[in-house]
């Protein structure tokens, strides 16, 4: 304690100089991570590039696109911008607006998965009824769930904190603390599955109980449901056919590389051919229609093909990171007493992290392949726009925690 005051009293207005000739309370607005705020913009940029490059083919092939070929960029870059928009006003928020606002987006999240499913509202693709059409748009609600549920499980995790540490009996930690946000967690993926949106339904899942964990649940109760979380999967792949010929096809893709193995089979020559420094931006075939989705799931085959292992690498080196600054974030959050902002901050370091981990095993064939996009990158409006408001989010737990060293109120 003694240590936490002297730093802060080192850190007083009178004593910061950041920013030579600047007011100390002009000083203090400033505060926040560039270089988080730096890695993401770069990886919407990189993103912005990519996609254009990996769509070009398809939006000349299309009638819906007026066979133009810039049609990717123009609506990626308005998606881009939405976000970035979106993003600046969320900055505005203070934390404790945001852990207020909780409960209420996550009923509207709720709401909107529910209303996917209803027929002549949600908009059905591929054979999936995940959109809701809003004229020029198509919003996914499941994308926007992602941040709700880190919200509303930091929110949680602090109210029932008292009943999910291991001083409480097992009984009382498992009805009081653990089993209503499980409960709701099963509401949720049945709506996701319904849907079917077996992706989501994953990352959902990880996010809220990665929270729990952070939050203090009972190593007892996360060691059970770790145990039967296998079992739980396993039966929902067995349950739909096609997700076990995904689990196979990612097993061996060349044994049906015109059929279940198409994807991967074609992501891994991508990967081939990129070699060390690729083979030159825009300059890619496998773009030519010959790999599906190129400028969504399997983005990161077309940077592996046309930028090769040095672009992945630079993709890899941003998301690493993002990562370590949304834990350390967390961790001064938590260091300065303020546990809805921690969990909050690490819930969006898990989020972010565990899509791209998932993304990139998937390009890379050494996971099933599963439709989730790459964050930051990959063509998709409601996902940008969540992961920029993500973004905001972060930054702004960073700069209240430099308010809260300085001494200034937040």
């Amino acid at each position: 304690m003694r240590n936490r005051a002297g730093e802060i009293a080192a850190l007083r207005p009178g004593a910061y100089t950041g920013l030579a000739g600047a007011p100390a309370s002009a000083r203090a607005m400033l505060a926040f991570d560039t270089s988080l705020a730096w890695a993401a913009l770069l990886l919407l940029a990189i993103g912005l590039v990519m996609v254009y490059s990996a769509s070009i083919a398809m939006a000349e092939s299309a009638a819906h696109t007026g066979h133009r070929a810039w049609y990717g960029l123009a609506r990626h870059g308005a998606f881009v911008s939405l976000g970035l928009g979106i993003g600046c006003i969320a900055w505005q928020i203070p934390i404790k607006g945001w852990q207020r606002l909780a409960p209420w987006l996550f009923l509207a999240g709720i709401a909107l998965l529910a209303l996917v499913l209803v027929p002549g509202i949600g908009k059905s693709v591929n054979g999936s009824r995940r959109w809701l059409p809003l004229g020029v748009v198509n919003v996914q609600p499941s994308e926007l769930m992602k941040l709700a549920v880190i919200l509303y499980a930091a929110s949680y995790a602090v109210r029932k904190a008292a009943f999910l540490h291991a001083r409480q009996p097992l009984k009382q930690t498992l009805m009081r603390g653990f089993a209503p946000l499980f409960a709701t967690m099963v509401a949720i993926g049945a709506l996701l599955l319904l849907e079917p949106d077996f992706g989501a339904f994953v990352v959902i899942l990880a996010i809220g109980f990665s929270i729990l964990f952070l939050g203090g649940l009972d190593w007892r109760l996360f060691a059970g449901l770790a145990a039967l979380l296998p079992f739980a999967l396993s039966a929902i792949v067995v349950a739909a056919p096609y997700r076990l010929q995904r689990l196979t096809a990612f097993l061996d893709p060349w044994s049906d590389p015109l059929g279940k193995g198409y994807q991967l089979s074609h992501a891994l020559i991508a990967f081939g051919r990129g070699e060390i420094l690729g083979v030159g931006l825009g300059a890619s075939v496998e773009k030519l229609l010959y790999l599906p989705e190129a400028h969504t799931d399997f983005l990161l085959a077309v940077i592996a093909e046309e930028l090769g292992f040095a672009g992945v690498a630079v993709v890899l080196a941003l998301f690493g990171w993002l990562l370590f600054r949304a834990w350390s974030i967390g961790r001064q959050a938590a260091r300065l007493e303020r546990p809805f902002a921690a969990l909050v901050a690490q819930g969006i370091g898990v989020w972010i992290g565990f899509q791209a981990f998932i993304n990139m095993g998937v390009n890379m064939g050494v996971l099933p392949t599963k439709g989730l996009t790459l964050p930051l990158l990959s063509f998709g409006g409601s996902g940008i726009v969540a992961n920029c408001v993500a973004i905001a989010i972060l930054l702004r737990v960073d700069f209240e925690n430099r308010r809260l060293l300085r001494g200034y109120p937040v």
